[in-house]
């Protein structure tokens, strides 16, 4: 049995209006496959780019080990320099992604093959955020902490994305004072008798090839399984739901200071009260 997935429906291009109308008010994703063919990143960004113009940076890379209570707030559990990771994830399958990597600040000259498209939203200047992942890896579960508006530009190889909206969670597992579900789900392939409350859970799916831009609306769970070795660009913009915003300045100036001070408090064992009220609050809904 497969989660409960429809298909995120795709245009070859879009306007403002169109967008704005059809997306973005009423918070459905939405992929568009012809957004960027005029950016020179288009036909520029490859591995060997990358290897060229940041082949000397170091880089944070993140794994799917389980959260240990000495990790600090999206700490990365390795660092390589670019040109040794890239040239790890084109040789064999690898755990390893980067993660967040911002390319503003680390390799500025790459900001002249973009540009900041139009869709009606304010985007974030400074937090072009680049993410790369080999054969198989994949993120956990999770949501974004400020519950942005989300454009994921794709460049290289093939990613199978699943998303959830915030009216979905509970069914989802998810861990309280953390922006992930239970860390044990494969949501590629869940094991219902495992986790029962995924049968009742509604969402989206999709995959990504180069060029194509996939939007997620405020606060969307989701999931991101690279089929192949591949990288991607994210730009954002503010949450415009008053309720999603004031979640998102909590999440920020409140959940995740109370999160690592109670890991250094109580060590493991919060991570594992966490873990299991997860299951525990989420196994109350289907009684």
């Amino acid at each position: 049995m497969r989660l409960n997935l429809k298909e995120i429906p795709r245009v070859a291009n879009i306007t403002k209006e169109e967008f704005l109308n059809n997306y973005f008010r009423p918070q459905r994703p939405v992929v568009i496959e012809k957004c960027i063919e005029e950016w020179p990143a288009y036909s520029k960004w490859s591995f060997e780019y990358m290897r060229q113009v940041a082949g000397n940076k170091t880089v944070p890379l993140y794994d799917d080990r389980p959260v240990h209570h000495k990790d600090g707030f999206n700490e990365p559990h390795a660092t390589m320099k670019m040109s040794d990771y890239l040239d790890l994830l084109q040789s064999e399958p690898t755990k390893y992604r980067i993660f967040l990597w911002n390319i503003l600040k680390e390799v500025p000259e790459l900001q002249k093959d973009y540009t900041f498209p139009d869709f009606g939203l304010n985007l974030m200047k400074g937090l072009p955020m680049l993410f790369f992942g080999g054969t198989n890896s994949h993120t956990f579960m999770h949501y974004d902490i400020d519950l942005a508006n989300i454009f994921h530009f794709h460049f290289a190889g093939k990613k199978e994305i699943i998303l959830f909206a915030q009216s979905e969670n509970k069914y989802l597992y998810k861990v309280p004072h953390s922006l992930i579900t239970h860390e044990s789900i494969d949501f590629s392939n869940p094991d219902y008798e495992k986790w029962p409350a995924l049968r009742n859970a509604s969402g989206f799916k999709t995959h990504l090839e180069h060029g194509e831009v996939l939007y997620m609306p405020e606060g969307y769970w989701h999931y991101m399984k690279y089929i192949t070795p591949g990288f991607s660009m994210s730009l954002r913009a503010i949450a415009r739901n008053p309720v999603n915003l004031g979640r998102a300045f909590y999440n920020v100036l409140v959940m995740r200071y109370y999160d690592n001070i109670m890991r250094k408090l109580k060590g493991q064992e919060w991570i594992d009260w966490k873990n299991a009220q997860a299951i525990e609050r989420t196994n109350k809904q289907l009684s």
